[in-house]
């Protein structure tokens, strides 16, 4: 299914299923910042609702969602409901009232009355997403962007990007391309203040790191733009997460 059409059929659904108390429909990630890889990629998604939503209507929303994540990308889809009240103005940590990735699918196959029972609380990367929303996002139904996000204060922004990437020099050999470019991207907005694309991101990074790093960099590029085969110098990147983590520390 074309992206288009993936994202077409999601507004209609949250249309019939939602009613009235659907607010909008909002897309951020590389789909909105023009860098999508079907590959690589996941469609990014945020619902905005006016109230809570009972269990029955959260099954029946979540099954809506799995059957699109199926005719997704590779990826799937990345989807979070929250409601209005949270948005504007912003609460951090973001309450959240329905969340799903393809990464919970088989968890919520299980046992999907369980899954809506426990999947709830606060998430701290909704700062990241509602960021993205308000500088670079779209909007795909509903209430203007600007009607229903306040603009996220730089300290949570840069608590939500640095929470996503403090483990980093134990975690980069297990997902190098991820960390390396994200890790890019958190030191472009630490020291210029940008909101980038992990493509940015890395594209950001050849023309501020070290040389030594350029090559590690590049090879990440290259798996996220080409979705080419790459086999990453271990030691290389551990060395290249303390470096920016100090960096990003500073």
């Amino acid at each position: 299914m074309k992206t288009e059409e993936l994202t077409d059929g999601f507004v209609k659904r949250s249309e019939e299923i939602l009613k009235d108390n659907l607010v909008g429909v909002y897309l951020h990630g590389s789909l909105a910042m023009g860098c999508f890889n079907p590959l690589k990629s996941d469609v990014d998604l945020i619902v905005v609702v006016e109230d809570p939503l009972s269990d029955p209507v959260k099954r029946e929303y979540l099954d809506m969602v799995t059957e699109y994540n199926a005719e997704g990308p590779a990826k799937g889809i990345e989807m979070s409901i929250v409601r209005r009240e949270f948005c504007k103005p912003f609460v951090y940590p973001t309450p959240y009232e329905l969340h799903f990735s393809a990464g919970h699918l088989d968890r919520y196959e299980e046992d999907p009355e369980e899954y809506i029972r426990e999947l709830k609380g606060t998430d701290k990367d909704l700062a990241a997403h509602f960021t993205v929303i308000t500088k670079r996002g779209k909007r795909l139904y509903g209430a203007p962007i600007s009607d229903v996000f306040a603009e996220v204060p730089d300290g949570d922004y840069m608590d939500s990007i640095w929470f996503d990437v403090e483990g980093a020099a134990e975690e980069i050999t297990e997902y190098p391309m991820y960390l390396i470019l994200n890790l890019a991207r958190v030191l472009a907005y630490k020291e210029d203040g940008l909101v980038l694309s992990k493509k940015e991101g890395g594209e950001w990074a050849l023309c501020r790191l070290p040389a030594e790093y350029l090559p590690l960099v590049k090879d990440a590029l290259r798996e996220y733009t080409e979705s080419a085969e790459v086999v990453y110098d271990e030691t290389l990147a551990v060395r290249y997460a303390k470096y920016a983590i100090k960096r990003i520390k500073c």
